[in-house]
């Protein structure tokens, strides 16, 4: 066995992890034997999701984390670690994405959600990464979007935001070649999620008519967090020597009737 071989202990940090997509991977990944750390703004919804992974046998810990934030992201990285040990497996998932044209928006708006899914991912692989290096393994996983292949209209600053995480994931993964860590996007279609949650519910219906418009919505199947949350999992329990770099996870289209 070599020393580089995955530890039977892997803990796991889950960012964005109070709802939707983050909240089901801190679950799944919880259920599959891995120690978990949920990071998010509103704690209370961490302490609740926490509560299930528990009452199901999981082990979790809860800390507050804003990844705009260099010192939130930092104190998060230390409260997790003096519980939890050293982490061997971060998911990066936090996001934020709200409706308007490019060219009414205000700057300010646009430089926030970059900030988020760009920088803030950023901060997450100075916090976590360095360690994973030095112990010549670890799996880093950035949850991106299908919009960074497929831009849409009037979520712009989305769109660029993870168009820009892509771009950065793939510099990492070529700078990792090697070191043992495995650097790897996961890419989901339409889910429902909370994400979005909070629109205007007629700028809503204005953005998804314009999916159609533009051939983004061929049919109506959205995906469910959990499909999402199987898929990072599958990401993280690829034994040592595979390299899932890439995973897709779309919404299978209704079965036509014949």
């Amino acid at each position: 066995m070599s020393k580089y071989d995955q530890p039977d202990r892997r803990p796991a940090v889950v960012t964005g992890a109070s709802a939707g997509i983050g909240a089901a991977t801190a679950q799944v990944l919880a259920a599959a034997g891995f120690p978990v750390a949920l990071g998010a703004r509103r704690t209370e919804k961490l302490e609740e999701v926490a509560d299930r992974i528990r009452s199901a046998g999981g082990e979790a810990v809860v800390a507050r984390l804003d990844v705009a934030d260099g010192d939130s992201v930092k104190a998060f990285a230390e409260t997790v670690q003096r519980v939890l040990g050293a982490i061997e497996v971060l998911v990066s998932n936090a996001g934020s994405v709200s409706p308007g044209s490019l060219v009414e928006i205000d700057p300010d708006r646009v430089a926030r959600e970059l900030d988020v899914a760009v920088v803030g991912a950023h901060r997450l692989v100075r916090a976590f990464v360095p360690g994973m290096v030095e112990r010549r393994r670890g799996d880093v996983v950035f949850v991106s979007s299908d919009v960074a292949v497929r831009a849409r209209p009037f979520m712009g600053a989305y769109t660029a935001s993870k168009w820009g995480l892509e771009g950065l994931v793939s510099s990492i993964q070529m700078e990792l070649e090697g070191s043992g860590v495995r650097a790897s996007v996961v890419r989901p279609g339409s889910t429902w999620s909370e994400m979005g949650s909070d629109w205007d519910p007629d700028a809503g219906a204005f953005v998804l008519n314009e999916w159609v418009k533009w051939g983004h919505a061929r049919h109506g199947h959205f995906l469910k967090p959990r499909a999402i949350a199987d898929a990072i999992a599958m990401v993280v329990s690829a034994p040592r020597g595979t390299h899932l770099s890439l995973v897709e996870v779309n919404p299978e289209a209704p079965v036509e009737e014949r």
